[in-house]
């Protein structure tokens, strides 16, 4: 992993994650698809890490999007490969047991928005924009961008992203339902950290359980997520974290949490 592509930082039982290529808008090629990956899986392991906060450096993107440099000289295979790639990282962020919050702070289009979908909720700044402009380049989004963006906010409304190649403000993004809150560029951290704190604070376990328990249910019948649901939660009875947490509701303190 090249250190200098992403920066992390733990503290508190948060993971920040910072893509660092302000210089190239935070632009995602091979590299910095791998070094994400890398770096969150070495929070993955993290015992310290309860929940990652994803944002980009400097003051005007997230992720600008793909890094048309590395892909304008790509065949079908290798661009075939490059969606697999990105895929694969994006895959990585939905099944962390860890719940991953998007701080988006300026442009996150294309695979920006592709990797921000794949978190489990998304924070954004007031001058945030956001978009699938992959078609006013004569391609399509490659990094899950047309499956979970329909999935999210129902397929009309991607269908109307996706085919236009439009960008939307932070607030249009909030009113459709991509974005849970908009918040002035210098709240917007301050704002995450207390969210992705409060968070921290519960039972990891449940918290990853109940992660669990919603992506993998959306995909599905109904009665099968009730039943995946309905056990998962049973597992919950056989941990200590289960014991602290409702003897301390009954000695009406907080609860110690040891993630076990």
């Amino acid at each position: 992993m090249d250190a200098k592509l992403v920066l992390t930082e733990v503290a508190e039982g948060i993971g920040v994650l910072t893509i660092n290529r302000p210089e190239s808008l935070n632009a995602l090629n091979t590299k910095v698809v791998e070094a994400i990956e890398a770096a969150l899986q070495a929070l993955e392991i993290d015992p310290q890490v309860k929940v990652v906060i994803l944002t980009g450096a400097g003051e005007k993107a997230f992720v600008a999007g793909g890094d048309i440099k590395e892909m304008v000289s790509m065949d079908p295979p290798a661009g075939q490969a490059f969606a697999r790639r990105g895929q694969q990282m994006i895959l990585f962020v939905e099944k962390m047991s860890k719940p991953v919050l998007a701080a988006v702070n300026g442009y996150a289009l294309g695979g920006g928005l592709e990797l921000a979908l794949a978190c489990d909720f998304i924070y954004a700044s007031e001058k945030a924009r956001l978009g699938l402009p992959e078609v006013t380049l004569g391609i399509m989004p490659g990094f899950g961008g047309t499956q979970n963006l329909a999935r999210l906010i129902g397929p009309n409304r991607a269908r109307e992203l996706v085919y236009s190649g439009k960008q939307v403000s932070a607030e249009q993004a909030r009113e459709w339902g991509i974005v849970n809150a908009v918040f002035p560029p210098d709240e917007l951290m301050p704002a995450v950290r207390e969210i992705a704190g409060r968070i921290a604070r519960n039972g990891s376990l449940a918290v990853g359980r109940a992660k669990a328990a919603i992506v993998t249910g959306l995909n599905m019948s109904k009665e099968d997520g009730f039943r995946y649901e309905a056990a998962l939660f049973g597992l919950l009875f056989a941990t200590e974290d289960q014991r602290e947490g409702m003897q301390a509701f009954i000695e009406k303190r907080a609860a110690g949490f040891k993630d076990k």
